[in-house]
C-alpha cells in the first residue's frame, strides 16, 4: 500500500490525507484513493460531527489523546487533512493499514 497519504512532519508527528465517506454502517479502513487513506465513516455529514467523529476514531486507533489530532483542512470537505502529534510515520502506517 503506498504511503502517498502521509508524511512526518519537521517538529515531529504526523500529516495524514483522507477522503471519508460518511453515513456508512460501521467506521474503517478502505484503503488508498488518489494520495488520501479512504475511510468510511459512521456519522453523518451534519453540523461537524462527520469531523468529530473522524478525529475521536483517528485518536482511538492511533492510541492517542484526542486532543493531540488536529484536522487542518477540509472541515467541509470530503478530502481532509489532519496532523496527529505523539506518533510516528511507522506507526500511523502499521496502524491504520493492518
Amino acid at each position: 500500500m503506498s504511503r502517498s497519504w502521509c508524511s512526518a512532519l519537521p517538529g515531529g508527528g504526523v500529516r495524514v490525507a483522507v477522503q471519508i465517506q460518511p453515513n456508512a454502517k460501521k467506521t474503517e479502513v478502505v484503503g488508498v484513493l488518489d494520495d488520501a487513506l479512504k475511510i468510511k465513516l459512521a456519522a453523518q455529514p451534519i453540523e461537524g460531527k462527520a469531523n468529530e467523529a473522524l478525529v475521536k476514531w483517528l485518536a482511538s486507533s492511533l492510541g492517542v489523546s484526542r486532543s493531540s489530532v488536529t484536522l487542518t483542512h477540509g472541515q467541509t470537505n470530503k478530502k481532509k487533512l489532519l496532523e496527529v502529534a505523539g506518533v510516528t510515520l511507522e506507526d500511523v502506517v502499521r496502524l491504520l493499514t493492518r
